[in-house]
């Protein structure tokens, strides 16, 4: 497949999808474009990271300590 057949198949969308086109297209350059820099996908390494702190303050503490060190 090549430019001139995904060309001629987008002329014979209706108006309303080419957005849904164009957003595709965005998101596949930017998969690409973090693939290509190496970039990992989010993990949750971090959770239990203040476990040490659950003898001194409620979860509702910690988000007000939290507010404090930002």
């Amino acid at each position: 497949m090549n430019t001139k057949d995904i060309e001629a198949r987008i002329k014979k969308l209706p108006d309303d999808l080419i957005p849904e086109v164009m957003d595709y297209i965005d998101f596949l350059m930017t998969r690409h474009r973090n693939k290509r820099n190496g970039r990992k996908k989010f993990t949750f390494d971090w959770e239990g990271g203040l476990s040490h702190l659950k003898d001194d303050y409620s979860s509702v503490e910690l988000q007000h300590k939290v507010s404090e060190w930002r």
